[in-house]
């Protein structure tokens, strides 16, 4: 008994060749439409259905080319994070209208295991990585500039010679202290963001703070202390809690403990909106009215921080368009490297209010 051959794919040879045009012209129907007439572009694509062609290998055309079509953006969180935190999504936003523009697509890679990463960066078909608040030490960091394609670090240092977005960590955070020490407050606590990537969620011990990854993180604790230091509090015993992967259920809980203890704060910086909303949220559950005897500050002006109540004091950030600076740099590359230092602004709400004369027992 003997079985047929197996039949060769249909190339776009074989359709120029049975419509009797050049394999350019067949290629322009799928590639440069512009370059045809409507009436052959019909001709052409109802063969190419009629023989079952389905168009030109995108493997062979990213060939031909030398570009994948697409931007990497790595970062270190769970791939679900980037649809579920604020702040990521506000970045994705800026750098998907810069990709829907160019025609490029965007592909995620979350490094969360350092050698799955690597892996992951090495393999990835794309013509630039953003590198979106990695770890300073990230062995993920070499292996994209290894790649020898265009980089740019968002909130990111430490890497030379490649472009970079971001803001002014410092002064934004000694905004958001500064504004509570002009009302009168001298108890002041902090819901941090990740010092290290492990997450951790508990109170910031020295020995933690010496071995700190991210310095976004770094940064602000670092600015908030200088701020307070500088008005004369006594920032020995500041209570410092990491709340990891900027979660709100950590901040709830963390903070329930913290203003249920002795001693209890009356105002708290977060690091961001969320764990602000945490505070909050934590204030509610223990019956502590704010801004009366509890304010609270947060970081990033998200959406809901004008749609909570009270409505969020915050730090603004431009998160859309550090997005959007970003893809532009990684698309569109400058001679030299440039760095983009965006503004930041203290927002003022209802959640901060003046320091209470005295602190009632829960």
């Amino acid at each position: 008994m003997t079985t047929n051959p197996r039949r060769h794919p249909l190339t776009l040879k074989d359709l120029a060749h049975h419509l009797g045009i050049s394999r350019t012209t067949a290629s322009n129907a799928f590639n440069r439409p512009d370059q045809l007439s409507g009436e052959l572009r019909e001709r052409i694509l109802e063969t190419a259905r009629e023989l079952g062609y389905p168009g030109p290998n995108p493997m062979a055309r990213k060939l031909r080319t030398g570009r994948a079509g697409s931007i990497g953006l790595l970062f270190s969180e769970p791939l679900p994070f980037a649809f579920a935190d604020p702040t990521a999504i506000a970045l994705l936003q800026g750098v998907a209208q810069v990709c829907e523009r160019y025609q490029s697509g965007l592909l995620l890679i979350p490094v969360v295991d350092a050698a799955q990463g690597a892996k992951l960066v090495a393999e990835a078909a794309v013509d630039g990585f953003l590198i979106y608040c990695l770890p300073e030490v990230s062995p993920v960091v070499p292996q994209a500039l290894e790649r020898g394609l265009p980089v740019v670090a968002v909130d990111q240092r430490g890497i030379e010679d490649i472009s970079s977005v971001g803001i002014d960590e410092g002064l934004a955070a000694r905004q958001a202290a500064e504004h509570l020490l002009a009302l009168g407050h001298r108890r002041i606590a902090v819901l941090s963001l990740d010092l290290r990537n492990d997450l951790h969620a508990g109170r910031l011990t020295p020995e933690r703070r010496q071995q700190a990854e991210y310095h976004t993180t770094l940064a602000r604790l670092e600015s908030y202390e200088t701020t307070l230091q500088a008005a004369g509090v006594d920032t020995a015993g500041l209570v410092v809690l990491e709340c990891p992967n900027n979660s709100e259920e950590h901040a709830r809980r963390l903070s329930r403990e913290l203003l249920a203890g002795p001693d209890r704060p009356t105002a708290i910086l977060a690091m961001s909106d969320r764990l602000a909303l945490g505070a909050l949220q934590a204030a509610g559950d223990l019956g502590i009215p704010v801004p009366q005897a509890l304010s609270v500050v947060g970081f990033d002006d998200i959406p809901l921080a004008t749609q909570i109540r009270p409505a969020l004091t915050t730090i603004h950030q431009p998160l859309v368009e550090k997005g959007v600076i970003a893809a532009e740099l990684l698309l569109e590359p400058p001679a030299r490297p440039r760095h983009r230092l965006l503004p930041t602004e203290l927002v003022v709400r209802d959640s901060t209010g003046p320091a209470p004369a005295d602190i009632p027992d829960l």
